[in-house]
């Protein structure tokens, strides 16, 4: 879409310059007058520009796009000029952009889902079809409102996964900068004293020495190594299937990290699949929509099982259970919402009983990762001292001898 630079005058006669995305001349004159402004002259600054050249659009645009929405659309506002509105007031470029070619779309006759699945990379699976069932039962707006609460979630959500993975991460670093200085700096300047003194050095010093000796002569290993490991793991993760699987089954059994990182992988799912569900979407098609959500190859396959066994008649409940998924007291409440009709309200309290324990776990975490990094830190610096003032005490002893 052309980039106008425009000027115009406004209704009290004072001249405005600026630019402006429009289709062709004629929008531009629309979009013009819904801002109160008559078009004087204008020119193409550039011609459509890519969309990946411009920044990403983050969560907090699609809530404030989904609640502006939700808020126009309760109010009875019609959808092309509710979009038009948000197009012109949209700061964001490139979520301005799709706006635009949303209005263009829907003009076109497409649907607001339809023309939303071009651009995956700003509406995913998941955001396009729940648009589509609010369009089909005429709950649109009822849908936006979802999907704002959904989306604070999710990026509280994503805020919580990164504490618990950044602050283990942080302390490490911690850590293994000062042994490194010490190996490279402190325990060098202390080793020719220690072999000045003569004698038998006990094992524990020779094998600081060796280690010292390793990372002054070899540090440039100790950073090219972990670097390679996990890029070459990465690389293997996309290509090769079974490796992608075993690092996401490894990630949910890391010691205190990984059941974290499962409840919250289960909680994303259960209150994705409790908003689909209530949108009228049928279950087969949440579950599989579901699969691409979960960012785990170990639950996406036991969900593809849950749906092989509904397809065979099996009941909802005991798919789950089969799978192995979830405990048994989500079981027993997955149980009581598919008897009771209120599948989506079991799953909003499955979604609720994880996030409380997530947040339980990970206070419970940090609490602990701190004395255990402080005893590693520890342990490091009381094997330089034993090691430095061991020989050092012996000398001593046998002079005074």
């Amino acid at each position: 879409m052309p980039l106008f630079q425009y000027k115009a005058i406004s209704g009290r006669g004072k001249v405005r310059t600026g630019n402006l995305d429009a289709a062709n001349i004629a929008d531009l004159e629309q979009r013009l007058l819904r801002m109160g402004l008559d078009l004087v002259t204008c020119r193409i600054r550039n011609q459509a520009r890519p969309l990946s050249g411009v920044r990403k659009v983050r969560r907090i645009d699609l809530i404030n796009f989904c609640f502006h929405m939700e808020q126009l659309i309760q109010a009875g506002v019609p959808l092309l000029e509710g979009l038009a509105d948000l197009r012109d007031s949209m700061e964001h470029p490139r979520f301005r952009e799709v706006i635009a070619n949303l209005i263009d779309e829907v003009e076109g006759g497409k649907t607001l889902s339809a023309a939303m699945s071009e651009h995956p990379t700003v509406f995913d699976a998941l955001f396009v079809n729940l648009i589509k069932a609010g369009e089909t039962t005429g709950q649109l707006g009822e849908v936006f409102a979802s999907l704002t609460a959904t989306i604070k979630w999710q990026d509280e959500l994503a805020s919580t996964t990164k504490k618990i993975l950044i602050f283990p991460a942080f302390v490490g670093t911690v850590v293994f900068g000062v042994t490194f200085f010490l190996m490279v700096y402190l325990v060098p300047q202390l080793v020719g004293f220690i072999k000045e003194m003569g004698g038998t050095l006990p094992f524990h010093t020779r094998a600081l020495i060796a280690v010292s000796n390793f990372c002054v002569h070899y540090w440039y290993l100790l950073i090219i190594v972990p670097l390679t490991l996990f890029f070459g793991i990465k690389t293997l993760a996309v290509t090769n299937s079974r490796v992608r699987y075993l690092l996401d089954d490894g990630k949910m059994k890391i010691w205190m990290i990984g059941p974290v990182l499962k409840k919250i992988m289960l909680s994303r799912f259960a209150n994705f699949f409790a908003m689909m569900y209530a949108a009228g979407i049928p279950i087969l098609q949440c579950l599989e929509i579901s699969e691409g959500i979960v960012g785990n190859v170990v639950i996406k396959e036991a969900l593809q099982e849950v749906g092989a066994s509904i397809r065979e008649g099996i009941s909802i409940t005991a798919g789950f259970e089969n799978s192995g998924l979830f405990p048994p007291l989500v079981v027993r409440m997955l149980k009581i919402g598919e008897s009771t009709g209120a599948l989506d309200h079991a799953l909003l309290n499955v979604s609720y009983f994880y996030d409380r324990d997530i947040k339980d776990a990970i206070g419970k975490v940090q609490a602990m990762i701190e004395p255990a990094m402080t005893i590693v830190l520890g342990a490091i610096l009381g094997w330089v001292m034993l090691s430095v003032l061991g020989p050092i005490y012996d000398t001593i002893s046998k002079i005074k001898m």
